[in-house]
């Protein structure tokens, strides 16, 4: 690994922390990043009980699944190569596999596929500690990018 690649990397990994950091909500669902790749980011949240919708069963709300997949395509597009300054989401399509297993982990990846000169595209699944079950879900996005102006 040459230098600059060990730098760039180093650059992702700091912006996709204090992404995580800057948003209120990511503190309040204690959520961490695992790893970030050029386009591509992990971020976990913990099982909490103040998450649970469902006090019967102990199932994580689907709310606090859908946020940890919006962070997760927002900094696998801010990780890009095209180095976007700031995203939004412009559109998140969530399909829910399965309820996620009380008191466990839940880890998104996303993987941003494609970028426009305005419009990033980003793939993510979310996990669970029972991998083996699949998903707990799915999420197709779309984010809008602002880069830096020319000088």
């Amino acid at each position: 690994m040459t230098d600059d690649t060990s730098e760039a990397a180093a650059k992702r990994i700091r912006a996709a922390h204090q992404f995580i950091s800057a948003l209120p909500h990511c503190r309040a669902l204690s959520m961490t990043v695992e790893s970030v790749g050029e386009g591509e980011a992990a971020i976990s949240m913990p099982w909490a009980a103040d998450l649970v919708g469902d006090p019967l069963t102990g199932v994580i709300h689907g709310g606090a699944v859908s946020a940890l997949m919006d962070t997760t395509g927002g900094a696998a597009v801010l990780s890009h190569p095209t180095a976007p300054i700031a995203t939004a989401t412009m559109d998140l399509r969530i399909d829910y596999m399965r309820a996620a297993t009380p008191h466990q982990t839940i880890t998104a990846r996303a993987v941003c596929h494609h970028v426009t000169r305005s419009v990033a595209f980003v793939r993510a699944e979310a996990f669970d500690e029972d991998t083996d079950k699949g998903p707990v879900a799915v999420a197709n996005g779309a984010f809008t990018l602002e880069r830096a102006r020319a000088k």
